[in-house]
């Protein structure tokens, strides 16, 4: 059972950056992580496969970088240039699934406990 933990989560205004950070006992084909709006549904931001390939949705492309590293079984996820819209909580996910269904949160077999990002204007 692979185990996920969030942290690096805060409060930050407008254009203001942060570095969240998933600590995980294993890695696992893909390792993404997802936020989650009140009255929102869950969606994915960034998604990282085994062999480095990446995938952003248009609305944090250029903003946000996925990233681990291996020594430390750390997941990353470096936010710049933030936006009141990006508030929500983060979560870090693992999904044996391939790239085509790496937004679809019920392909994904362990999730952390989420960790809360506030962007104020």
């Amino acid at each position: 059972q692979v185990q996920l933990v969030e942290s690096g989560g805060g409060s930050v205004q407008a254009g203001g950056s942060l570095r969240l950070s998933c600590a995980a006992s294993e890695y696992s084909y893909l390792m993404a992580w997802f936020r989650q709006a009140p009255g929102k549904e869950r969606e994915g931001v960034a998604v990282l496969r085994s062999d480095g390939t990446t995938r952003y949705p248009d609305s944090v492309k250029g903003r946000f970088t996925i990233s681990k590293d291996n020594a430390k079984n750390t997941l990353f996820l470096q936010m710049i240039s933030l936006k009141p819209e990006d508030s929500a909580t983060y979560y870090c996910a693992a999904s044996d699934y391939g790239l085509a269904w790496w937004a679809m949160t019920d392909k994904y077999k362990a999730w952390g406990q989420g960790t809360q990002v506030t962007v104020s204007s």
